[in-house]
């Protein structure tokens, strides 16, 4: 399963899904910081017109993953490590929020659906492609967010994941322990599943900085 595949209720629109399938390119560096995007041919491979396209990207400009240039066009936007420290400053207050807000008034079918992630990820083998395993925890963070049902703070995670992602992938190949930041998440689940907000949060600074914690281990 792509992120793609587990999209927002309101994405579905065709502006929405090419937003959500070249956002997922992005972030997961399938478009290399500073590559060119070229609309033709994300609405060829989408089967979409250009007008769609052009509105996907200027959300992902606002974003910040990509960015236009007058005459020159639209290119991906470059992985820029000095964020390190402000993204995971506003994580750190931001993420645990949610996660207690989730284990507060998550519905049951917003559970269910947690539930179920957690179950994905304790299939997650070692040698798994870690890209796939990265992917499980992107999806983690965006089912996070929306079971907090505060669309503000929501819209806001969904942006600084993305950055925080970006980083990661860049150093993908030299970090070991993507299977086990990822399967951290199953007690985070479990607890958010289970209403216990107190320790929803405390696992979710506890990952977010351990993240910070493995990159920096590795500038």
């Amino acid at each position: 399963m792509t992120v793609a595949e587990f999209i927002p209720d309101d994405a579905e629109t065709t502006a929405g899904r090419v937003y959500e399938a070249v956002r997922e390119r992005l972030v997961m560096l399938d478009i290399r910081p500073g590559e060119p995007i070229n609309d033709d041919r994300i609405g060829a491979e989408l089967g979409v017109g250009r007008t769609p396209v052009r509105e996907a990207l200027k959300q992902l400009e606002r974003e910040r993953l990509v960015v236009a240039y007058p005459r020159r066009g639209t290119f991906a936007t470059a992985v820029d490590m000095t964020d390190l420290a402000d993204i995971s400053e506003i994580r750190k207050q931001l993420e645990p929020l949610a996660a207690a807000r989730a284990a507060r008034v998550a519905t049951a079918d917003s559970r269910r659906r947690l539930a179920g992630l957690a179950e994905g990820i304790a299939q997650i083998a070692d040698a798994d492609d870690p890209r796939e395993v990265l992917r499980h925890d992107v999806r983690v963070h965006r089912e996070i967010y929306r079971a907090s049902q505060n669309p503000h703070l929501e819209s806001i995670l969904v942006s600084l994941d993305a950055h925080a992602t970006r980083i990661w992938c860049l150093f993908l190949d030299r970090l070991p322990g993507v299977v086990t930041h990822v399967r951290e998440h199953i007690a985070l689940l479990d607890a958010i599943v289970a209403g216990d907000e107190e320790t929803a949060s405390a696992l979710t600074l506890s990952h977010v900085t351990g993240f910070e914690q493995a990159i920096r281990a590795l500038l």
